[in-house]
């Protein structure tokens, strides 16, 4: 039996599994605390072993560059996932803008997938984003994402940075997830907006009115219906930051591959 083994192949596996991994810690839906951890790591030896027999790799020596080509397989992997859940988190942002006009803002719960504090409104977001991410098997193209990226990084390569380049980038894509924040939660604000004018003129010609009293309700009344009206419009801003979302990835992978 060990003479069937190639140990001349477990270097490259051994990169090709931990940048999976990486990948996987960071990569929303995938590293929730509720997938149990076995399944996680068989899943990832798994995918790592059919990948490595589709991935053209040479044979990575041994020597003391082994170790900074471990390290850069971390942080591909971590790099490439954490930018999928940045820009996902934009839901939850989108959320946050609203509970905060509606009230809820003092009513964060605990995530039970992350362990993190999350606005109602915005878990609720979160929730539909990721159903219809799986509905439209999202998740097979991230998994075919960290399967290409062995094409513009290969394994036995370094990340070549150009001045400036990465900053740049992560400036580019900050700056749509917020774009696509604002976009989801200003229908919502905007109708809370006019809600606190009409409330203020009710308090200045209607002072025996208590509108603290009033406000409150109404306000979230009025959110609840506008949510409901504006939901289709949820869903097409959703499909733009999942398109979002796979552009940003493979940018980030050509600039890692010097492409």
């Amino acid at each position: 039996m060990i003479d069937l083994i190639n140990f001349s192949a477990v270097p490259v596996f051994i990169l090709i599994f931990v940048r999976i991994a990486a990948f996987f810690v960071t990569l929303p839906l995938f590293s929730y605390s509720t997938i149990p951890t076995p399944f996680k790591i068989g899943f990832t030896f798994f995918l790592a072993l059919i990948m490595y027999y589709t991935v053209d790799a040479a044979d990575v020596p041994v020597d003391e560059t082994y170790l900074l080509l471990l390290v850069k397989e971390v942080m591909v992997g971590l790099l490439i996932g954490l930018l999928a859940y940045i820009i996902l988190s934009a839901v939850q942002t989108a959320g946050g803008f609203i509970d905060f006009q509606m009230g809820f803002a003092i009513a964060n719960v605990i995530d039970p997938q992350t362990g993190a504090q999350s606005p109602l409104t915005g878990q609720y977001f979160y929730t539909i984003a990721l159903l219809f991410l799986l509905s439209v098997n999202g998740h097979h193209l991230l998994i075919d994402g960290i399967y290409y990226s062995y094409n513009l990084i290969p394994v036995e390569t370094f990340i070549p940075f150009e001045d400036g380049a990465l900053a740049e980038f992560v400036i580019e894509t900050f700056n749509q997830m917020f774009v696509i924040a604002f976009q989801m939660a200003i229908p919502i604000v905007g109708c809370l907006f006019l809600v606190d004018v009409a409330l203020g003129i009710i308090a200045r010609t209607v002072p025996q009115l208590n509108v603290f009293v009033v406000g409150l309700p109404l306000k979230i009344f009025v959110s609840f219906a506008a949510i409901l009206v504006f939901l289709s419009l949820y869903v097409v801003l959703v499909e733009r930051l999942f398109s979002t979302m796979f552009t940003a990835m493979r940018n980030l992978m050509h600039l890692f591959g010097g492409a």
